[in-house]
């Protein structure tokens, strides 16, 4: 990769969306109805499942976490909680053809082992239940906290088939752990990732964050070594999001110490060429596989698919978001579960799904996802592809945007063609901004300081 102005690359850091769907969550309203859901759930298909399962509850706050979580520490909420996982996929099976094949499955959180490793293997068991159809080549996953996590978890894991596990670190730096509320020595770590692989899971997946307060280009340097020793399959690394107006938590960072984004940026061109250097590639804009990863192969296939759980290998299935403020995803709509727990217990004892919004995507919001989402996978778009699927004359329905992209090409981020839109390494460092003239939506946000998250 070519020597970087990081200064003056600066500039491009603005709030926009991570693009882990279109339109973005920002859009979720009302207006899409509870039995207009039903409607898409009912709809006959043989379209294949992704099932997602959310389990809120943490001990404690990590401050920089923008996922929907519960702290507690009491057993009967969790238990509470369990029992009303079964109801929903009760109520669910009555508007769902269960018979359908899933192709992947996936606990998020919160933190998903903080659930004992019986209560673990009834709601596993309970779902296999009511969806039998399971491909061979399911992706099992489970995010992890190593803090906690033990062998009899593991032993679960193995027994519903499990085969990819992702575990939570952030960054391996005593102050920056002290500054986040999440103190986890790097031998605790050691000993999950060992204990995983003694159990005989071949895809092991690492997060880090960069943009955390006090991080410095010498500590991060440090962390992506220790990291590496751990030798992960494959790791996301993301780009902080901070949204205090959000998340109150974060309200208890002091900005002054989080990095400049002509920092961030230094970091994130060294992590990508320092994982280059050591067999890894780049998958997306914040994901890094070995090129023996199922990724590579989906993304010579034009595969590669981008949902709220990052890239995966798995598109075109429905996914189902099961659990408080699950999402769920079909090809025209998105689909959110209630954010509070109270209504989320209501809406079961009714008999009725926790469904609270959403959005059903018309053409333009169609055509708009598939060229995005492109972008967001492979860092270029196959502009006759798209005009052959969409049935559009690409230039002309995207004026606008060229017009705007025309900032990036004189800058030499991307290159333009008749037929293809490529983003350049360094282009790919910055594939949010250049995402973003392609969004009808982004317009409304124009000026207003508390939407998304910065893009660097």
């Amino acid at each position: 990769m070519s020597k970087i102005d990081f200064e003056k690359f600066g500039r491009y850091s603005k709030a926009g969306p991570r693009y882990t769907s279109y339109p973005t969550a920002l859009e979720f309203n009302d207006d899409f109805k509870y039995e207009k859901y039903l409607e898409f759930l009912e709809s006959p298909t043989k379209d294949k499942l992704s099932l997602y399962v959310h389990l809120p509850f943490c001990r404690s706050a990590c401050y920089f976490c923008g996922c929907n979580v519960v702290f507690t520490s009491k057993e009967d909420k969790l238990d509470s909680y369990v029992d009303y996982l079964k109801k929903e996929i009760d109520i669910l099976s009555k508007h769902l053809d269960t018979s359908r094949e899933v192709i992947q499955f996936h606990f998020g959180g919160g933190t998903p082992t903080y659930y004992s490793a019986e209560s673990l293997d009834e709601i596993v068991g309970y779902i296999k239940k009511t969806f039998p159809n399971w491909s061979k080549d399911a992706e099992i996953s489970c995010e992890i906290d190593p803090r906690f996590f033990n062998e009899e978890q593991m032993k679960v894991f193995v027994k519903h088939g499990f085969n990819r596990i992702s575990f939570g670190v952030q960054d391996f730096d005593a102050k920056v752990q002290e500054a986040i509320h999440r103190i986890q020595p790097f031998e605790l770590t050691k000993s999950a990732v060992e204990l995983a692989r003694r159990y005989g899971i071949n895809s092991i997946n690492i997060d880090l964050i960069y943009g955390l307060p006090y991080q410095t280009f010498e500590s991060f340097k440090n962390t992506l070594e220790l990291a590496f020793g751990l030798e992960p399959d494959r790791l996301a690394v993301f780009n902080y999001a901070h949204v205090p107006w959000l998340k109150k938590t974060m309200r208890k960072f002091d900005e002054t110490t989080l990095p400049h984004p002509s920092v961030k940026l230094e970091i994130f061109k060294y992590t990508i060429d320092f994982f280059e250097k050591k067999g890894y590639k780049m998958v997306g804009m914040d994901h890094f596989a070995k090129p023996s990863d199922e990724l590579f192969t989906a993304i010579a296939k034009g595969e590669l698919h981008r949902n709220f759980q990052g890239y995966t290998t798995k598109g075109g299935a429905n996914l189902i978001g099961i659990g408080l403020t699950s999402i769920g995803e079909g090809e025209r709509y998105y689909a959110q579960n209630t954010k509070d727990m109270s209504e989320y217990e209501k809406a079961i004892d009714s008999g009725k799904l926790p469904f609270e919004r959403g959005v059903v995507l018309d053409d333009d919001d169609f055509i708009r996802k598939s060229v995005i989402m492109e972008l967001m996978a492979n860092f270029s778009i196959d502009i006759k592809r798209i005009e052959k699927q969409h049935n559009i004359d690409f230039e002309s329905y995207f004026a606008d945007a060229l017009k705007e992209l025309r900032e990036f090409e004189e800058a030499g981020l991307i290159e333009i063609k008749d037929d293809k839109i490529q983003a350049n390494s360094t282009g790919a460092m910055l594939i949010r901004n250049i995402a973003m003239p392609f969004d009808a939506y982004m317009k409304k946000y124009a000026g207003t300081k508390k939407s998304f998250s910065k893009t660097v």
